[in-house]
């Protein structure tokens, strides 16, 4: 796997901080998957690790959590900070967390773990932070993401568009030994255009590419070519996402 570059990774979505919210449909669909998958109940203290402009710092802090925002952004925690989303606010590194040792009892890691040079690592720092009896959930992306994105571009230019993620087998293997459930869902957006479908994954700031970018601008030709590509659906342009929901039961 290639080097992970976080400070790279950080840039990223802290520039698309600010309108982020006009872009999370993903987000808000899988986030009701995760809570959906979770259950009913209700937790103490809260950490949102990865959490962005805070979106889901604000579900669980209207239900009466006391809430720690984490996210690798300092453009991201700023926002959050601005929502008045959470208690605490911290900025840092999932995979290597300043937070104490059974501090929580949820942590809750929305999409943010793929972002992660390893898995294994990030879930074993989250369930360090979790209490004896507390729970850990978590979504990631898994490996049949984006089919729309990544067949359309074969038809522009060999190189990779989007992240490779972990397969559901992958993920499994880095649950062995805790206790665990888990689930999957698809999530598919439809769009306008090919464009509007790119201009969706820069809004959330997922366009860092951990091979490294370094390819020109679309020109016409190629814009057209990738459109042409594209499997559309009724005149619409999908864009499908597979995610993985995990609840970690910590002893």
């Amino acid at each position: 796997m290639p080097q992970v570059n976080k400070q790279a990774i950080a840039s990223a979505f802290g520039r698309a901080a600010r309108c982020y919210s006009q872009h999370d449909e993903l987000q808000r669909q899988s986030a009701q998957g995760l809570h959906a998958f979770l259950g009913d109940q209700r937790f103490n203290a809260v950490l949102d690790a990865g959490c962005g402009p805070g979106t889901n710092s604000r579900v669980w802090r209207e239900r009466g959590s006391h809430v720690t925002a984490f996210d690798l952004s300092p453009q991201m925690i700023e926002q959050a900070r601005y929502q008045q989303a959470a208690d605490d606010y911290q900025v840092g590194d999932i995979e290597s967390m300043t937070l104490s040792d059974a501090q929580f009892d949820l942590v809750w890691s929305h999409l943010a773990v793929q972002w992660c040079a390893s898995l294994t690592q990030a879930l074993r720092e989250l369930y360090r932070v979790t209490r004896p009896g507390g729970t850990l959930a978590f979504t990631t992306l898994l490996a049949h993401s984006l089919p729309e994105l990544n067949q359309a571009w074969q038809a522009v230019d060999e190189r990779p568009h989007a992240n490779r993620f972990l397969s559901e087998a992958e993920v499994i293997s880095a649950l062995q030994g805790w206790r665990y459930r888990a689930t999957t869902q698809t999530v598919t957006l439809t769009f306008v255009d090919a464009l509007s479908a790119m201009r969706s994954l820069k809004g959330i700031g997922a366009t860092h590419l951990h091979d490294g970018r370094g390819r020109k601008p679309l020109t016409r030709g190629e814009l057209q070519r990738l459109e042409f590509a594209w499997p559309q659906q009724r005149g619409e342009f999908p864009l499908s996402y597979q995610l993985f929901h995990g609840i970690i039961e910590r002893d």
